[in-house]
C-alpha cells in the first residue's frame, strides 16, 4: 500500500493491539500520531517501537487525550486521513454497575468519531472485540459471524455489554451524523502474541499464570485465539481497502480451542519452561460453583461447557487476511512473557 503524506491517528498507543497497530504502521512507511492519557509514557513507546523496528522519530507523534474528556481531541485529529480508533476506557476491579464501562465506551467512541468527521478523516477503523458478536446467545453449532450481534438483553458481563453497545452507536452516528466519513470494524477473538515491551496486557495474563502454575485446572470452555500482528495487520487491510467500508470483521485464526488445549501446546513447545502448565480440565459444574467465589469464572458463565467459534472468512475474501498457526502464536508469547521477566 501507498502510505500517505498526511499522518494516521492510532488511539491508545501503549496498549497492546495499539502498539502493533502503531508499529505496522511504521513499517509501511506511514507518519503516525497517536493518543495517550499520560504523555509520561511517551518515552517507554518510543523505546519499545525502536527496539523492534528502524524508523525517524519525527514520523511519530505523541499526544495527550482522553476518551472521558473532550480536551486533545480536535489537535490529535487534525488533518488525518485515516483513524484507528483502538483505544477502550479501562476500569480497575469489579465495576458496580455497567453504567462505569458501557458510558464512557459509548461516549468515547462519539468523541473521536464526532473529532474525525470535522477535521474531514476519511475512514474510522473502530476497534471492536469477539464481545460485540456471540456474547448472549444459546449454544449452536455453527459458527459465528459479523452478521451476529451479542445479545445485550441477556445477562451478559459489563465488558461485552459496552462493547457491543459502544459499537451499535459508532455506526448509528456514522449513518445519521457521519458526513461522508466512512467507517469498518474489527472483532478480535482472544488476542495472544509476542510483547513490544514488559508490559502486562489482559489478555496475556492466561498464559502468564499457566507458566507461573496459577491455574491448577483449565476453565471448561474454548473460544478462537488470534495473532496480535494479525490483528494490527488486519487494522490496515480495512483502513484502505475499498472493500472494508462500513464493514465488519472478525479476527479469529481458526475453530476454537480448548484452555486446557492452549496448556498442552505451552507443554509441547516449551518443555520444562511450562512444566507449571495444567493437565487437566475441571469438570463445568465445579467451575460454576466456583463461579460463585470467584470473580473470574462468574465472568466466565456464559462460556462454561461451551465452544465459542467464529469464522474470518469474510476478511479472507474481501481483505485477501490471513492469520498465522496459532500454535506458533501461544508459543511465541510465552517465550515473549518469559524474554521480560513475566510469567516466571
Amino acid at each position: 500500500m501507498r502510505a500517505p503524506t498526511t499522518p494516521v491517528l492510532v488511539t491508545g498507543g501503549t496498549g497492546f493491539i495499539g502498539s502493533w497497530c502503531v508499529l505496522a504502521l511504521l513499517d509501511a512507511g506511514y507518519s503516525v500520531r497517536t493518543t495517550v492519557r499520560d504523555l509520561r509514557r511517551e518515552p517507554t513507546l518510543r523505546s519499545w517501537l525502536h527496539a523492534a523496528t528502524p524508523f525517524d522519530d519525527d514520523r511519530l507523534t505523541v499526544v495527550r487525550a482522553d476518551l472521558e474528556h473532550p480536551d486533545g481531541w480536535d489537535t490529535a485529529v487534525a488533518g488525518c486521513e485515516y483513524v484507528l480508533h483502538v483505544a477502550s476506557p479501562t476500569l480497575r476491579g469489579t465495576p458496580a454497575d455497567d453504567d462505569a464501562l458501557v458510558v464512557p465506551a459509548r461516549e468515547g467512541v462519539l468523541r473521536v468519531l464526532r473529532a474525525g468527521r470535522d477535521a474531514g478523516v476519511r475512514r474510522t477503523v473502530l476497534t471492536s472485540a469477539f464481545g460485540a458478536v456471540g456474547i448472549g446467545h444459546p449454544p449452536r453449532s455453527a459458527p459465528f459471524t459479523e452478521e451476529d450481534w451479542t445479545d445485550v438483553d441477556s445477562d451478559i458481563p459489563p465488558y461485552q455489554r459496552s462493547k457491543t453497545l459502544a459499537e451499535r452507536a459508532a455506526w448509528r452516528f456514522v449513518e445519521d451524523e457521519g458526513g461522508g466519513m466512512e467507517l469498518a470494524a474489527v472483532h478480535p477473538v482472544g488476542v495472544l502474541g509476542p510483547l513490544l515491551g514488559p508490559d502486562d496486557p489482559p489478555s496475556l495474563r492466561l498464559v502468564r499464570r499457566m507458566l507461573e502454575g496459577r491455574v491448577p485446572a483449565c476453565p471448561p470452555f474454548g473460544m478462537g485465539f488470534v495473532d496480535v500482528r494479525d490483528v494490527a495487520d488486519l487494522h490496515l487491510r480495512a483502513m484502505t481497502d475499498p472493500a472494508a467500508a462500513g464493514q465488519r470483521f472478525l479476527a479469529t485464526a481458526g475453530p476454537s480451542l480448548r484452555v486446557v488445549e492452549i496448556a498442552r501446546i505451552l507443554r509441547d513447545r516449551l518443555g520444562e519452561r511450562a512444566a507449571h502448565a495444567p493437565t487437566r480440565e475441571m469438570p463445568v459444574w465445579l467451575a460454576r460453583a466456583l463461579g460463585t467465589v470467584n470473580p473470574e469464572l462468574r465472568l466466565l458463565r456464559h462460556q462454561l461447557g461451551r465452544d465459542l467459534d467464529a469464522t474470518s472468512a469474510k476478511a479472507e475474501r474481501l481483505l485477501g487476511w490471513r492469520a498465522r498457526p496459532i500454535g506458533d502464536t501461544v508459543a511465541e508469547t510465552a517465550e515473549s512473557l518469559l524474554a521480560h521477566g513475566l510469567g516466571r
